[in-house]
């Protein structure tokens, strides 16, 4: 997480609606040789406690000594940021982005509850592409179904701690911040839309 308080803002509530709507991470914890890591879809729970999420048993972070201490990294939109769409002197590049980290205690659960895990997984994300009919696990075949469900574990993170960046240039004037978002869908990044539009109305500004 960047260190300046001003890109702090949100709080607890807004930054766990982030992780929720983006619903993917890279999940990481530490290993006998290092880092691990993975890119996973993440369910948050209503109440914000807890992350659940499914590993193929072939990973490595499955096959670790849990529960153990890990973190979930969400990134969003991010988008370089010339120094010349300030219109100010003597300023330097720099990448706007937003990102959320999700910390705790990673723990496996029972492989009986990895169908309910898949089931309010895929409702869940399903829901956002109404009012297409929702695709089941139901839609499978009995043995396409079991086989692929004997390759995967559920596992739960535990939320003990939120903390988010929303680096939107807020550490600059209004007119000067506002000048750099109408430039920055021209420039290099992911969402640069939808970085532009928090830009103009950061939160917590």
């Amino acid at each position: 997480m960047h260190p300046n308080p001003a890109y702090r803002a949100p709080g607890r509530d807004r930054n766990l609606a982030f992780a929720r709507d983006r619903g993917f991470g890279t999940l990481a914890l530490n290993g006998p040789a290092g880092p691990l890591l993975s890119h996973v879809p993440v369910l948050i729970a209503p109440d914000g406690q807890s992350a659940d999420l499914h590993l193929v048993r072939s990973n490595p972070i499955a096959r670790a000594a849990l529960p153990a201490p890990a973190v979930i990294a969400v990134s969003g939109p991010d988008g370089y940021v010339s120094p010349d769409w300030y219109g100010m002197a003597d300023q330097v590049p720099t990448w706007n982005y937003v990102a959320v980290h999700l910390r705790g205690t990673l723990t496996a659960l029972p492989e009986s509850g990895m169908r309910d895990m898949l089931d309010r997984q895929s409702a869940a994300f399903e829901a956002g592409l109404a009012p297409k009919p929702a695709w089941t696990l139901d839609k499978m075949t009995a043995e396409a179904r079991d086989r692929m469900m004997r390759q995967i574990l559920p596992f739960r993170l535990h939320i003990e701690e939120v903390a988010g960046t929303w680096k939107l240039s807020q550490n600059k004037p209004d007119e000067v911040r506002l000048r750099a978002s109408e430039r920055l869908p021209e420039g290099m990044g992911s969402d640069l839309a939808l970085l532009a539009g928090l830009m103009r109305d950061p939160p917590g500004a």
